[in-house]
């Protein structure tokens, strides 16, 4: 058995792949536009481990998304540096939902509302402002 990929239904392509490529930094695999289905299929890799993929479905008549679902759970991703990542989403308009006050650990929400986890690679990062004192804000 081989892990292929997630796949998360979204509403806004541009706004999807800005956040997933534009701000967290995956990469566009292939994608295809299924005239006869009216959808969108675009699968998406991380530069250093393009295997594990999502697979962005756009139905082109419309979903109903609610507002996410924790019983999906979440997508998760290591980062080189938690804090840079951060601050980064942050400074492209990006909630940290659950700062990294312990250096390890943060979650995002993408446009449609799909928790993402990010983990420091390695060891956690000594804590630092303003990170350590940050609070939680929404859902995660």
């Amino acid at each position: 058995m081989k892990y292929l990929h997630t796949m998360v239904r979204v509403n806004d392509v541009d706004a999807s792949l800005r956040f997933y490529c534009d701000y967290l930094g995956l990469q566009v695999l292939r994608r295809h536009d299924i005239e006869s289905g009216r959808f969108s299929l675009i699968f998406l890799g991380a530069p250093a481990n393009p295997d594990a993929q999502i697979e962005l479905t756009y139905n082109w008549d419309g979903d109903e998304l609610g507002a996410g679902s924790r019983n999906f759970g979440h997508l998760a991703y290591e980062v080189d540096d938690i804090y840079e990542t951060c601050q980064r989403l942050m400074d492209s308009g990006v909630t940290i939902n659950r700062p990294p006050r312990d250096g390890r650990m943060a979650f995002v929400r993408s446009p449609d509302n799909i928790s993402i986890e990010l983990l420091q690679a390695g060891e956690a990062l000594p804590p630092q402002a303003p990170w350590q004192s940050m609070e939680n804000t929404g859902n995660w």
